[in-house]
């Protein structure tokens, strides 16, 4: 052998002695055993993942893998069970999970039992005595997730029907969409609206037929009457939602959750738990950028602290599409309710303000959410991107349409164009679906609702969510929606508008982490990326597509460590359990928190 030889021998040696299976590198855990879905197009399953310092080392077939293992790594057996990369959150609202875990939950089914005002009354009824020291030291009674749509009466309860639960005490209960609500006549009285009340600007105080309120407060007029007879959470309230709503994303496998719609007060409240007790996933806020410009042009970041960080901003043009506050372009087709012929919602603030936010978004470039549900919601979206490019350029912000319920095909044309990420909503075919054929834009346009189909043949990635509370943070309820579109009654609504299994695991996973900027750590299970599983108890791949939102997350992973694991022989996935059922003295901080009156800034009544 020659020198030259010689030396390339000696090189190729070398080289081969720094790869990851020579280099002695030995990973800390390897997990296998089941059905492992990357979520990467260019291996889409492997048999074994190595991880080492909460990132993943390798991917691969067994005898690869197994050359990572050392005296000291830990086996993971998966069981037969599947894992995949943990889910990430498109858009929600983790702090305000904490009021749904804990208030009176007025949820229909299978979320929840109220099918009437009967039931109704009942469960507030029966709630209050099961939080009887509660609510004889906090002085009210508070009810989440009621909807009018699944109601038997089809209409929203009045002050009345509320107090006939209590005359004594403030009685309020929250539409399950947030974008409304009721408040019974104690309620009305402490919050000082009479029938010579004006509504406030962007909202509804519904009315009897003589002019007095009869309970019903749509939109501003709700948001400036929940918060004080919420005692304007303080720091420990907020601290205490933190606290229950990232145990609850844990609960149902995401990795990454996200405040969608913060203040200043909220990210410090994160901010302290992190510090603290620290948070089981990741959290990004987008605070309102019409009353926290300062905040977040001091705090946005692409760096998580402690598992915290602010991404950008979040603006909010119109309401409930279910509630008919949604700002259409026709006609809502038949609403249920006392609405003006030709009535097709509203929006909640001006052209001017949406304009004014957006350019500032641009001009700094920071990312901007927008809830946007109707056609006129979005076609003054459209206008103002328009605007902002025109004038700023392209800032490479990624600009996000939340919901976008009601869209034309033109619409979703424009959003491609401009460059838009679609974070839309497709739990409401099964939720609403129903509703919307019948009520709110008819047996033509309801087909079209959450249109993923028209965002696919565009090739578009989307994001689909769940917007918690609005819904439980069910992923396996967000799955099965996207897939079959099916309804509460059984209809199948809008089939061309449904997407494959893993185009919609696709859209909880890796295209959401590219909407959030993370696309290079978190998503798919790729070397290098931060070791974030959810392990479901099938393979979603597998099973028939009617029985995937009876799949159950089993166990959530956060960086190689488990943060949630599922009792073994408890069926998960409705609001029987409480982040708080073990924890008595941080339930009890939360129940004395919300009604104590703390002052906290908040953006809604900053407005009015």
């Amino acid at each position: 052998m020659n020198f030259s030889s010689l030396s390339l021998s000696l090189f190729a040696s070398l080289y081969i002695a720094s790869t990851p299976v020579f280099s002695q590198q030995v990973a800390d855990r390897i997990y296998s055993g089941g059905p492992i879905l990357t979520i990467d197009d260019e291996r889409p399953t492997v048999e074994a993942v190595a991880v080492r310092d909460g990132r993943i080392l390798a991917v691969g077939a067994h005898d690869e893998i197994a050359a990572y293992q050392g005296d000291g790594t830990e086996l993971f057996d998966l069981e037969g069970r599947t894992m995949l990369p943990g889910f990430v959150d498109s858009h929600g609202h983790v702090v305000m999970g904490g009021l749904q875990a804990l208030s009176a939950n007025l949820l229909a089914p299978p979320d929840g039992k109220v099918t009437d005002i009967s039931s109704l009354q009942s469960t507030l009824t029966e709630w209050a005595a099961e939080n009887a020291k509660a609510v004889e030291s906090t002085k009210m009674i508070i009810g989440f997730g009621y909807d009018n749509a699944q109601l038997k009466e089809l209409r929203h309860p009045t002050r009345q029907d509320l107090d006939a639960v209590s005359e004594d005490l403030p009685v309020i209960i929250i539409h399950q969409s947030g974008h409304l609500g009721v408040a019974n006549s104690r309620a009305l009285e402490i919050a000082g609206i009479t029938s010579s009340s004006e509504a406030p600007p962007g909202g509804v105080i519904q009315r009897d037929a003589d002019g007095e309120p009869n309970g019903v407060l749509e939109e501003y007029a709700f948001f400036s009457v929940l918060v004080p007879l919420l005692g304007n959470l303080g720091e420990e309230g907020l601290v205490a939602f933190a606290q229950a709503g990232s145990k609850l994303w844990a609960r149902y496998g995401y990795t990454t959750g996200q405040e969608g719609r913060s203040s200043g007060q909220i990210v410090e409240a994160l901010r302290k738990v992190a510090s603290t007790e620290g948070l089981p996933i990741d959290v990004v806020a987008f605070p309102d950028v019409l009353e926290s410009r300062e905040f977040i042009g001091a705090n946005v970041s692409q760096t998580y602290d402690d598992r915290v960080r602010v991404g950008g901003c979040k603006l909010t043009i119109d309401g409930s599409p279910q509630g008919f506050t949604a700002l259409r372009d026709r006609p809502y087709y038949d609403p249920v309710g006392s609405y003006p012929a030709g009535y097709a919602g509203y929006a909640a603030i001006s052209m001017d303000q949406l304009q004014d936010a957006v350019n500032w978004c641009f001009e700094n470039g920071f990312q901007i959410l927008v809830h946007s549900n109707g056609e006129g919601a979005s076609d003054m979206l459209i206008a103002a991107l328009e605007v902002a490019q025109m004038k700023f350029g392209e800032p490479g912000n990624r600009p996000v349409l939340v919901h976008g319920q009601f869209l034309r095909e033109d619409q979703v044309e424009s959003y491609k164009r401009l460059g838009v990420f679609p974070s839309i909503f497709p739990m409401h075919t099964f939720y609403w679906g129903d509703w919307h054929r019948d009520h709110t834009v008819g047996p033509v346009n309801a087909e079209n609702i959450s249109p993923s189909g028209w965002i696919r043949q565009r090739d578009m990635m989307f994001g689909t969510h769940h917007d918690a509370p609005v819904a439980l943070p069910d992923s396996m309820r967000v799955l099965a929606a996207t897939v079959t579109r099916r309804t509460r009654s059984g209809d199948i609504l809008g089939p061309h508008q449904r997407v494959d299994v893993m185009t919609a695991l696709k859209a909880m996973t890796i295209w959401p982490a590219w909407q959030h900027f993370e696309e290079k750590e978190k998503g798919s299970i790729e070397i290098g990326k931060v070791a974030d599983f959810v392990i479901l108890s099938d393979d979603p791949s597998a099973v028939e597509p009617e029985n995937l939102s009876e799949l159950q997350v089993l166990v959530t992973v956060k960086g190689d460590e488990v943060v949630y694991k599922a009792e073994e022989g408890v069926r998960e996935g409705n609001l029987h359990f409480s982040p708080f059922s073990n924890d008595p003295v941080l339930a009890h901080v939360f129940l004395h928190a919300i009604y104590q009156g703390m002052q906290v800034e908040d953006p809604w009544l900053a407005r009015n």
